[in-house]
């Protein structure tokens, strides 16, 4: 069985995305512990911690459970040194062998003071993660434009893209060929009433639309101008988000894999403040997707 194989069949088809999940409160440990291990009976092969997460976020999370891959999405090559980082993955890694996933990142220029050339920057920060001895099997890339997926497809696991429709998860497929995991974040409304669904989503989406690395993606793959505006037309909204009644949000889902996706990273987006544990909700796509 090949690496890229293996880690297909160690996250499974399906995993949750959550910045609830990376909270570094202490008051919290026990709900987050607690929230973790339902996640893993609920057949979940993954869990992706949302925000810029590190080794220290997934390790009690990996603590709590036994077998449930725990990924980063993503940590920022701005704060976090490739040397510290791979020293973190090794003592994780020695502890629970196979369960950490670093999943990578350039943020966004608001986000980072230093961003710059920021394609460059991540091409020196895997060099610094080579060189430090981090296996390229165990790191994944949260790659949008076409550059960025095949230095994907040359030096990482794979590719985490969020915020992205079926087409250009098939675009991506295109880039990586058959062997890297592809794991498309995908955002679930689990309303049937369709101003609410929308209203919901378009909340979600406005911190997203001020950042050019998702509407210049956006605008690659056939969106307008005009679709950014007024908090997304109703084209971009339905593309981006899985709305509706079950078999609705079951058919989105299902044309991300339909599109070469092997695993699907899915977040629940219900109104609920974004730290939150939406438990529920992750039961009752855990019934969906049986």
């Amino acid at each position: 069985m090949t690496h890229a194989t293996a880690l297909k069949e160690t996250v499974g088809r399906y995993g949750i995305w959550s910045v609830g999940l990376r909270s570094e409160d202490p008051d919290r440990r026990g709900e987050l512990a607690e929230a973790a291990a339902e996640l893993e009976e609920l057949g979940y092969g993954a869990v992706w911690l949302g925000g810029n997460t590190s080794a220290a976020n997934a390790a009690p999370l990996i603590r709590a459970t036994s077998r449930l891959t725990v990924g980063t999405s993503i940590q920022s090559i701005w704060e976090h040194e490739p040397d510290a980082t791979a020293a973190a993955f090794a003592e994780l890694e020695a502890a629970h062998p196979g369960r950490f996933l670093l999943g990578l990142g350039v943020s966004h220029a608001k986000r980072a003071e230093q961003y710059r050339r920021p394609y460059s920057a991540l091409v020196t920060y895997l060099d610094g993660l080579d060189a430090a001895g981090f296996p390229a099997d165990r790191r994944v890339l949260a790659a949008l434009g076409p550059k960025s997926l095949e230095l994907t497809r040359d030096r990482s696991a794979g590719a985490i893209p969020y915020l992205v429709t079926p087409e250009h998860t098939a675009h991506a497929r295109e880039l990586l060929g058959e062997g890297p995991l592809l794991a498309p974040e995908l955002a679930v409304v689990p309303e049937t009433d369709p101003t609410r669904a929308r209203t919901l989503a378009r909340e979600f989406l406005g911190i997203y639309l001020p950042l050019p690395n998702y509407t210049n993606n956006f605008l690659r793959h056939g969106f307008t101008e005009d679709d950014l505006t007024d908090g997304g037309s109703d084209r971009l909204v339905d593309a981006l988000f899985a709305w509706g009644d079950e078999t609705a949000i079951r058919a989105r889902i299902d044309s991300f894999f339909a599109a070469g996706a092997d695993h699907v990273a899915l977040q629940v987006v219900d109104g609920s403040p974004r730290d939150a544990l939406p438990r529920k909700a992750w039961r009752d796509l855990a019934d969906l997707l049986a």
